[in-house]
This record gives C-alpha cells, sequence and structure tokens, in this order.
C-alpha cells in the first residue's frame, strides 16, 4: 500500500502540467474536467463564467457566477450573474467539510466566520473562534444576521438542497452566495474535482489542481491495485436507523467505491444515487450472506460487538458477524465528513483493507476499526 502512495505521488506531479488545458468555445475558452458534470467553466478576457447545473432538475441551471479578479476592471457589459471578486479573502462558510477544504489548500485564512460551529470538529477552526478571530453566526438554517454583517464577508458558502425556498434574509444582503453542490456529483472523483472550482474562487488554482491530480492518480492505482486481487466479498453497509436502514443507492459514491474497491454490492443494479430507506427484513434478505459489514455511527468509545448486537435481534443472523468481518467508523471522532468528500483516495484504501484483509494490517486503517 505504500509503495502504490508513493507511485501516485510522483504520477501526480507529472499529471498537474497537463491540467489546465481548455477547449475554444465561442467567445470563451471552456476548462475541460474529466469527471464533474454539474460544473462548467469558461474564461474570458478578464473574467470567467462559473454555471452550475441543477442536480434536481436535469437541464436548468441553479446558479451562474461571473468571476472577476479584484484588481481588474468590470467586464463592459457585465455578463448575467452573480458577481464574485476574486480571490476571495473573508469568506463565510457555512459546512465543516469546506472549513476542511480550506485547510488543504491552506487557504483557512479567508475563513471570517462559521455557522454549525457544533458539527465542525477541526481543531484550528475551534481555537480561531474561542480566541475572537472568526465568527460564529450560530445555526445555519437561521444565521444571526447581525453578526455575518460585522464580518463584511466577500461570499458566504453553503450547500443548497432540493425544494429549500431560498435562503431567507441571508439572500437580501447583497453577499454572493457560492451554492456548493458537488455533493450531488455521481462519482467520488466528480465530486473531488469541485477542488478546481474552490481553487479558482481563493486564488489557488495550482494548489487545488495539484491536489486533486495527487487524488485522481491515487484513486486509480488503488482501483488497478483492487481489480487484479482475486477475492470480490459481498458487502453490507451502515445499519439500523430508528425503524429503517438506509442502504447507499447502486448509484451513490459509497456504493460505486465498493465496487472500486473489489467488492460485490447488493444493490448495485439499483439507480438511486442516494440512500435507500429499507425494512430490516429486505436487508437482510439481500445481505444475510455479506462477507463483509461496516458502518458509520456517532459515539465517544468504540463500539464493541456486545453492544452492537444490542442494538438489534438481527443482526446476529449476518454472516459478516459469525465471521467476525464487521467494522466500525465513529464520526465524531474521525475526520471522516472533513475528509473524504474531496479525498476519496483515502477512504477506497480504507475500503480495499476492509474486503481484503491479506492487504496489510487492518490497524493502519484511517476512519474504520474491527469491531471485536
Amino acid at each position: 500500500m505504500k509503495q502504490i502512495f508513493f507511485l501516485c505521488i510522483a504520477v501526480s506531479l507529472c499529471a498537474c502540467r497537463g491540467r489546465q488545458s481548455s477547449a475554444p468555445v465561442g467567445q470563451g475558452d471552456t476548462v475541460r474536467f474529466s469527471y464533474a458534470r454539474l460544473l462548467t467553466l469558461v474564461r474570458h478576457e478578464g473574467y470567467t463564467e462559473a454555471t452550475l447545473q441543477n442536480p434536481w432538475k436535469p437541464g436548468m441551471v441553479l446558479h451562474r457566477y461571473v468571476l472577476v479578479p479584484k484588481d481588474s476592471e468590470l467586464p463592459d457589459p457585465l455578463p448575467q450573474g452573480t458577481l464574485v471578486r476574486t480571490p476571495l479573502s473573508r469568506s463565510m462558510i457555512f459546512t465543516t467539510v469546506h472549513c476542511a477544504m480550506l485547510q488543504s489548500l491552506h487557504r483557512e485564512q479567508a475563513i471570517s466566520g462559521v455557522a454549525d460551529l457544533k458539527y465542525i470538529k477541526l481543531p484550528w477552526i475551534q481555537q480561531q473562534v474561542s480566541e475572537g478571530r472568526i465568527a460564529d453566526v450560530g445555526d445555519g438554517l437561521s444565521p444571526v444576521i447581525e453578526k455575518i454583517i460585522d464580518c463584511h464577508p466577500d461570499a458566504i458558502l453553503l450547500s443548497p438542497f432540493e425544494n429549500s425556498g431560498g435562503y431567507g434574509k441571508t439572500e437580501e444582503l447583497g453577499i454572493p452566495i457560492i451554492e456548493c453542490a458537488e455533493y450531488m456529483e455521481t462519482s467520488p472523483l466528480a465530486r473531488a474535482e469541485w477542488l478546481r472550482f474552490y481553487g479558482l474562487l481563493f486564488g489557488c488554482e495550482i494548489e487545488a489542481d495539484s491536489l486533486f491530480a495527487l487524488v485522481d492518480s491515487s484513486y486509480h492505482a488503488l482501483k488497478a491495485q483492487a481489480a487484479r486481487l482475486p477475492s470480490h466479498p459481498l458487502t453490507l453497509m451502515d445499519k439500523v436507523t430508528g425503524s429503517v436502514w438506509y442502504v447507499p443507492g447502486g448509484q451513490s459514491t459509497l456504493g460505486q467505491m465498493v465496487k472500486d474497491a473489489g467488492g460485490r454490492y447488493p444493490w448495485a443494479a439499483d439507480s438511486h444515487s442516494g440512500s435507500l430507506s429499507l425494512p430490516f427484513e429486505a436487508v437482510l434478505e439481500r445481505a444475510g450472506e455479506a462477507d463483509v459489514w461496516f458502518f458509520r455511527y456517532s459515539g465517544q468509545h468504540d463500539i464493541t460487538l456486545p453492544e452492537l448486537l444490542a442494538e438489534h435481534h438481527g443482526y446476529p443472523q449476518f454472516r459478516a458477524v459469525s465471521q467476525q468481518r464487521v467494522f466500525a467508523c465513529d464520526v465524531d471522532r474521525t475526520l471522516f465528513y472533513e475528509e473524504t468528500p474531496f479525498r476519496p483516495d483515502l477512504l477506497l484504501r480504507d475500503f480495499i483493507l476492509m474486503l481484503h484483509p491479506e492487504q496489510a494490517a487492518q490497524d493502519s486503517l484511517r476512519y474504520y476499526r474491527p469491531v471485536r
């Protein structure tokens, strides 16, 4: 595994040199994306147009932005869209994943305020808020408007969702709202490729392109390694929540990653990119013979097998339990949600180690731990 990661780094240094290719379209140059389908960037002289497709209404636009460098004059005439002066230097971030993304690009100093602080597990952010350098504007769905105004942000980054009805008073402030819809992309690398858009926003295109090149090459190297392995274990994910079991759909990023890791997913033929809400009996019927079971949970300690089995009387019926091939990820004590959206290669490595324990010691897992 170590050899593959060293190889990925070497490949990425070469790959990032050719990552800036573009093709002329009309009066601008359209930036080529290898995977992202919801994002279009067109470079013009003096500005860049960014168009976000509506993931819930195919063929319609979610948002259009006109990115103009701060040291440049505005184009005349000004194209339609939300004007954003780049690079952003006082952004308001409403999601923990984008705080982590900016840290990975070494642009965390551009964060002037955050929402939903209780969900942000990044020590640097917590420290900056406690020392008064970053503002806490409260709940992301109903932030304290006065605090946002006091920060004088040059943009607000938040995640849109279907039928949201808009952003209330936040929309009335005249501050550009960047709708971070990359989570609606339908492949791990498509979501990660939005790094290049954020690099453009925050003035770190070279760093963002290089990081994505590393992710791209690392992911494909791991996928190629998994494809050569002889076993293809049947894989079950997550567990009962309340009265239902939410399993990733067949076209979800997690469902696709099981395949890329050399596993077989019981719902691979399903066409949903979100989660499926199923009764326990339906999951047991389809995945009762799964060789490996891994799930996410929220807790303050490593869950034990007796604790897990006590949650539902039907869990002992799964083959993975008797084979002692059950793994858990504590999302409270790992950076699963912070890192994996833009570093799917790190998660894919965990998947490969869990599905193919002969490849390396499982004590090198990053997010998951064996349940004993």
